[in-house]
């Protein structure tokens, strides 16, 4: 069996509907299907406004939307230079294991390099062995020593109020 032509692109204005259904789509597969608040007006304003700080790139199998990868660039002082860091990769169900993940996250290294960047960085649920295993297999490796940490809501809200 043949795999499909997978054709990468840049999100653009007009794309918020499908970026949102893979997100809910995201989210649900990891369990949070709730916690979604972005609506398409939200990506709109953030993706597309006037100075954009987040971007997605879409793959598509014969026109058909099938992955998203939504990114921002970080930065690193330790090098002195920007990073990307991934915040979402997903691919729809039925176009797994075609070289979808792997165009998109290629697109994604290409784009690093072409800005300069230092590294890509995402963080990976520790239950998702697929998504480590994919990542490893593209040379990924794990941050040892590094634990993620977040505030928000009702503390961040407090830490804000003074």
């Amino acid at each position: 069996m043949t795999r499909p032509s997978v054709r990468v692109r840049r999100a653009v204005a007009g794309d918020e509907r499908e970026i949102l259904r893979m997100i809910v789509a995201l989210a649900t597969f990891e369990r949070a299907g709730e916690a979604v608040e972005a609506t398409e007006e939200s990506l709109a304003a953030l993706m597309f406004g006037d100075d954009p700080n987040v971007f997605a790139d879409i793959a598509e199998v014969d026109g058909r939307a099938v992955g998203l990868a939504v990114w921002f660039l970080n930065f690193s002082t330790w090098t002195g230079r920007h990073g990307v860091y991934l915040e979402d990769l997903f691919v729809d169900p039925d176009a797994r294991r075609q070289g979808v993940a792997q165009a998109l996250f290629g697109a994604l290294a290409q784009e690093a390099a072409r800005r300069g960047c230092a590294r890509i960085d995402c963080a990976v649920l520790d239950w998702n062995r697929s998504a480590m295993d994919f990542y490893e297999s593209l040379g990924a490796r794990r941050s040892e020593g590094w634990q993620p940490w977040r505030l928000d809501g009702a503390a961040l809200a407090a830490l804000a109020a003074g």
